[in-house]
């Protein structure tokens, strides 16, 4: 298969669809890969990195896509790149498309077969390609809110963990889930108070079984959201529905009770956010102020940390890449049923419920798409 690797043009966006040990395992497979110029050079893989390991450098992004079959991206194809798209192309990479109108359209129009990353699953009901990102976004959660929290950045003054005879912050994480455990293990470690909030009794035993006494575990009821927000300095949205357009939890009223110089960081933005009073930011422009809150909501925050994530990322894809090329988009789709849950959107007709449901459109089946296309 011919599979095109274009450079990503989102605002600071450093990641790269495939590192060269990626492309490797996809050359010796007898694949042809096109990778753009200069596409990782921003995280230290030149040009001559990828051709060492078999890849073609062509000098743009219309190359790419004229020469792939299957373009592997890291980010939502951006207005100019949709337009690149034609029915015969694979397109795999993250899409979040529940709150992206636009987006849809543009990827319905060009007829390609457009697999999101974010619902692929596994055999345990997991989503194995949102992890690695979901457990950076988690971790640089603390680290932003903590800097968000300097008065330089407009927030309160206050050191996230305190020091002796100075009590630390509080921080409350809304939900439990892989980007909130991470964000977790980050907030403890430096030594804040922290709160967790979710609806899964089962989380919270897990959570309150590692960490014991040094978190407070609450289940998520309006009530004890609203007082948990109200009390904190730093407030991190951690909150999932796979595919869907994320609930707006915390309201706008409960950001009016927060002190001022308190921060927020909702890192569901992608999925449209889950604060009322949440817009998407870049990394050159991350916050914005709310009724005196600072809100940090940066929609591709592992970008921040681009070499990490493109090797997280990659670790994560590369198997599937690999079903991808070595079978063909059709019978790979049919074969893996957890391949198949990624395919989002399919000869211009949307194969997943949830965002059909999020955009009012008509919905069709994967498998039943896929057997009759």
């Amino acid at each position: 298969m011919y599979v095109g690797v274009p450079k990503e043009i989102k605002n600071h966006e450093y990641r790269v669809g495939l590192i060269p040990a990626a492309v490797r395992e996809l050359t010796v497979a007898g694949h042809q890969v096109f990778v753009e110029n200069d596409a990782g050079a921003a995280i230290g893989y030149s040009n001559e990195d990828y051709e060492a390991v078999g890849a073609t450098i062509v000098q743009q992004a219309s190359d790419v896509f004229e020469r792939a079959e299957m373009i592997v991206k890291v980010k939502e194809p951006q207005a100019e790149e949709r337009a690149l798209l034609r029915p015969h192309h694979v397109l795999f990479t993250y899409l979040h498309l529940a709150p992206d109108a636009p987006q849809l359209k543009g990827l319905m129009d060009s007829g390609a077969t457009c697999i999101a990353y974010e619902t692929v699953t596994d055999v345990h009901g997991r989503l194995p390609l949102l992890a690695p990102m979901s457990e950076v976004a988690g971790r640089m959660a603390v680290q932003a809110g903590a800097h968000c929290l300097e008065k330089s950045m407009g927030g309160s003054g206050m050191l996230l963990g305190g020091v002796p005879g100075v009590a630390p912050a509080k921080v409350t994480i809304v939900g439990g889930g892989v980007v909130g455990q991470n964000a977790l293990a980050i907030a403890v470690g430096m030594g804040a108070q922290v709160t967790v909030l979710d609806r899964s009794m089962d989380v919270l035993r897990r959570l309150d079984q590692v960490y014991s006494n040094r978190i407070t575990t609450l289940f998520s009821t309006r009530e004890a959201l609203e007082s948990s927000v109200v009390h904190s300095d730093l407030v991190i949205g951690a909150v999932l529905i796979p595919g869907a357009a994320a609930p707006k939890l915390i309201t706008r009223e409960m950001i009016k009770t927060m002190a001022a110089g308190s921060v927020v960081v909702d890192v569901a933005i992608d999925q449209g956010g889950c604060m009322e009073t949440s817009k998407p930011t870049t990394h050159s422009e991350p916050t914005y102020v709310v009724d005196g809150v600072v809100h940090y909501c940066v929609a591709n925050m592992p970008g921040g940390v681009a070499r990490t994530a493109t090797q997280a990322l990659n670790n994560a894809t590369l198997p599937f890449v690999l079903q991808l090329a070595n079978k063909g988009a059709q019978q790979a789709l049919l074969d893996n049923t957890h391949l198949r849950n990624g395919l989002n959107v399919y000869r211009g007709e949307v194969t997943y419920a949830e965002v059909a449901e999020a955009r009012g459109m008509p919905f069709r089946e994967a498998l039943d798409a896929l057997q009759k296309g």
